[in-house]
């Protein structure tokens, strides 16, 4: 049979086809794996801090040293260089303050950079959170920023820095302060676990579920307690006591009994009360002005409380900088304005 040749016309199609087809199928394959390649987050650009010096006064000793903790989020990294700006800029004694930051894994090295290159001076040290730790025990709380593992690293805290650190100071990200921090370092403990500002009188209705209430043995525990809460944003631990105490372990069984029977609606904070609600060392309230970031659902601008402060606290959903840059601040985003080291941001410092 004598074979038949396609015209010119419809060979040049079909190639045109053909090509069109290979063409396209290697874009998809080329988008399928740029939409699948996992990637570092883009980190924001701060300017340099200047370099904050110790006075005269200061010692050099080892027992002279502040320790400081906090976490490194990528989301909240303008909020951790303003706080630890703010940390610096009203020390007596800055080169004294050691601080301890938990980041995620795989992080660590651009976060060094950043702030290797924000504060050249600071003596800090990054240690890696396993998220798995946590990440099973995590219930859904009423905001998302409230379930990621991070937001439990202060649990295990005392797991992870070194052993020689018998004394610290957490701190979270969204704060400024505006005092000598080693005022609030060597408050007395009068051997208390935890101090942190106190207020009593609370409706602990609010914080706990039906589901807790209605169990006598879950309820007992609250039994004899005063009623009092304190933020764990801003909390001075004995270390010491916290690993003899096993408070890690104590924390985690109430996440189990969470997951189990979900008896509170926020993220970390209810096992704390349920642990020390009325047994720790209350300071001064000036050591925490919280709630400026509102509710957890709305985040309303708040106005200060009376009476003198020592710290700034925008606990709560609204914070500072993205309130600044959306053009719709709140009163008390201006006095968070001045330590914004991002440098594209409008509220910063001058050069």
């Amino acid at each position: 049979m004598a074979s038949r040749s396609l015209p010119y016309t419809q060979l040049l199609g079909l190639l045109s086809f053909i090509l069109l087809l290979v063409t396209t199928t290697t874009m998809a394959v080329r988008v399928g794996v740029i939409l699948h390649k996992p990637s570092a987050p883009t980190l924001p650009v701060f300017r340099e801090a200047p370099a904050f010096r110790n006075g005269d006064q200061c010692g050099t000793r080892e027992a002279d040293q502040i320790h400081i903790a906090m976490t490194l989020d990528t989301n909240y990294l303008r909020g951790t260089m303003a706080a630890v700006l703010s940390l610096l800029q009203h020390s007596t004694c800055p080169e004294n303050l050691s601080f301890h930051f938990l980041s995620l894994p795989h992080f660590e090295n651009d976060l060094f950079s950043s702030i290797k290159s924000t504060f050249p001076y600071l003596n800090f040290k990054i240690y890696q959170f396993d998220p798995n730790l946590v990440r099973s025990k995590i219930s859904k709380s009423i905001r998302q920023a409230l379930d990621q593992p991070l937001n439990y690293a202060r649990i295990y805290l005392a797991d992870i820095i070194p052993s020689s650190v018998d004394r610290i100071i957490y701190l979270d990200s969204d704060l400024v302060v505006v005092d000598d921090i080693e005022k609030l370092w060597h408050v007395e403990m009068e051997g208390k676990v935890v101090a942190a500002p106190e207020y009593c009188h609370a409706n602990f209705t609010h914080y706990f579920t039906k589901t807790f209430w209605s169990d006598p043995l879950l309820v007992k525990v609250l039994e004899g307690k005063r009623p009092c809460y304190f933020n764990t944003g801003v909390m001075v631990v004995d270390v010491n006591k916290w690993r003899k105490g096993m408070y890690t372990q104590k924390v985690e069984e109430w996440m189990t009994i969470q997951k189990q029977k979900r008896i509170y609606h926020l993220g970390s904070l209810p096992p704390f009360l349920l642990i020390f609600a009325g047994d720790i060392k209350a300071v001064n309230h000036r050591w925490n002005q919280h709630g400026l970031g509102g509710d957890n659902f709305e985040g309303r601008c708040r106005t200060l409380h009376p009476g003198p402060i020592s710290l700034l606290h925008w606990s709560g959903k609204g914070k500072p900088w993205l309130r600044l840059d959306s053009r719709k601040p709140c009163i008390v985003d201006h006095l968070w304005a001045p330590y914004d080291l991002y440098r594209s941001s409008r509220h910063s410092l001058e050069e």
